[in-house]
Protein backbone atom coordinates (compact mmCIF):
# COMPACT_ATOMS: atom_id res chain seq x y z
CA UNK A 1 0.00 0.00 0.00
CA UNK A 2 3.05 2.52 0.59
CA UNK A 3 3.05 5.84 2.07
CA UNK A 4 -0.65 7.58 2.57
CA UNK A 5 -1.46 10.37 4.15
CA UNK A 6 -3.09 10.20 7.62
CA UNK A 7 -3.81 13.80 8.98
CA UNK A 8 -2.40 17.47 9.13
CA UNK A 9 0.17 17.75 11.98
CA UNK A 10 -1.73 20.56 12.93
CA UNK A 11 -4.69 18.62 13.62
CA UNK A 12 -2.38 15.88 16.07
CA UNK A 13 -3.34 17.19 19.79
CA UNK A 14 -0.71 18.21 22.04
CA UNK A 15 1.92 16.59 23.19
CA UNK A 16 0.84 13.27 24.99
CA UNK A 17 -2.41 12.57 23.32
CA UNK A 18 -3.52 10.42 20.64
CA UNK A 19 -5.76 11.35 17.58
CA UNK A 20 -7.55 8.53 15.46
CA UNK A 21 -7.94 8.72 12.01
CA UNK A 22 -8.88 6.31 9.25
CA UNK A 23 -5.84 6.38 6.43
CA UNK A 24 -6.57 4.19 3.49
CA UNK A 25 -9.66 2.29 4.82
CA UNK A 26 -7.42 1.45 7.89
CA UNK A 27 -8.31 2.92 11.63
CA UNK A 28 -4.63 4.46 12.77
CA UNK A 29 -3.81 5.96 16.07
CA UNK A 30 -1.64 9.02 15.96
CA UNK A 31 0.63 9.95 19.19
CA UNK A 32 3.23 12.86 19.27
CA UNK A 33 6.22 12.49 22.20
CA UNK A 34 8.97 14.98 22.48
CA UNK A 35 8.33 16.26 19.06
CA UNK A 36 7.94 12.53 17.77
CA UNK A 37 5.33 11.72 15.62
CA UNK A 38 4.31 7.83 15.92
CA UNK A 39 1.73 5.87 14.23
CA UNK A 40 0.03 2.08 15.32
CA UNK A 41 -2.90 0.71 14.55
CA UNK A 42 -5.71 2.18 16.50
CA UNK A 43 -7.05 -1.09 18.48
CA UNK A 44 -5.44 -3.06 21.12
CA UNK A 45 -4.47 -6.85 20.48
CA UNK A 46 -6.19 -7.83 23.89
CA UNK A 47 -9.64 -7.26 23.01
CA UNK A 48 -9.83 -4.27 19.99
CA UNK A 49 -11.20 -1.02 21.89
CA UNK A 50 -9.54 1.90 20.18
CA UNK A 51 -6.04 2.85 21.20
CA UNK A 52 -7.11 6.60 20.36
CA UNK A 53 -9.30 6.71 23.32
CA UNK A 54 -6.05 6.11 25.50
CA UNK A 55 -3.32 7.57 27.44
CA UNK A 56 0.13 8.29 26.29
CA UNK A 57 2.75 8.05 28.77
CA UNK A 58 5.68 10.50 27.58
CA UNK A 59 8.11 8.99 29.71
CA UNK A 60 8.15 5.57 28.86
CA UNK A 61 6.81 6.32 25.39
CA UNK A 62 3.99 3.95 25.60
CA UNK A 63 -0.34 3.73 25.16
CA UNK A 64 -2.36 2.41 27.40
CA UNK A 65 -5.62 1.14 26.56
CA UNK A 66 -8.50 2.17 29.16
CA UNK A 67 -10.85 -0.67 28.52
CA UNK A 68 -8.56 -3.26 30.29
CA UNK A 69 -5.11 -1.04 30.74
CA UNK A 70 -2.86 -2.96 28.39
CA UNK A 71 0.08 -1.17 27.33
CA UNK A 72 2.17 -0.70 24.17
CA UNK A 73 5.61 0.82 23.20
CA UNK A 74 4.75 3.44 20.92
CA UNK A 75 8.23 3.14 18.82
CA UNK A 76 8.08 -0.59 18.24
CA UNK A 77 3.95 -1.75 19.33
CA UNK A 78 5.65 -4.01 21.75
CA UNK A 79 3.00 -4.91 25.09
CA UNK A 80 4.78 -4.15 28.03
CA UNK A 81 2.14 -5.25 30.39
CA UNK A 82 -1.23 -7.53 30.76
CA UNK A 83 -3.42 -8.52 29.85
CA UNK A 84 -2.24 -8.25 26.21
CA UNK A 85 0.73 -10.14 25.01
CA UNK A 86 0.42 -9.76 21.07
CA UNK A 87 1.78 -6.73 19.60
CA UNK A 88 0.19 -4.17 17.81
CA UNK A 89 0.92 -3.05 13.92
CA UNK A 90 3.45 0.37 14.53
CA UNK A 91 3.83 2.11 10.98
CA UNK A 92 6.88 4.79 9.82
CA UNK A 93 5.55 7.89 9.83
CA UNK A 94 7.28 10.99 8.16
CA UNK A 95 6.42 14.47 7.91
CA UNK A 96 6.28 16.72 5.07
CA UNK A 97 4.88 20.21 4.59
CA UNK A 98 2.57 20.11 7.48
CA UNK A 99 1.21 16.59 6.37
CA UNK A 100 1.27 13.35 8.38
CA UNK A 101 2.03 10.48 6.36
CA UNK A 102 2.41 6.63 7.25
CA UNK A 103 3.79 3.58 5.05
CA UNK A 104 1.20 0.86 5.36
CA UNK A 105 2.70 -1.60 3.55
Amino acid sequence: MGWVRAAALADLPAEGAVLGVEAAGRRVALARVDGQVYAFADNCSHRDFPLSVGEVDAASCTVTCEWHGAAFDLRTGEPTCPPAIRPIPVYAVRVDAGEVWVDLS
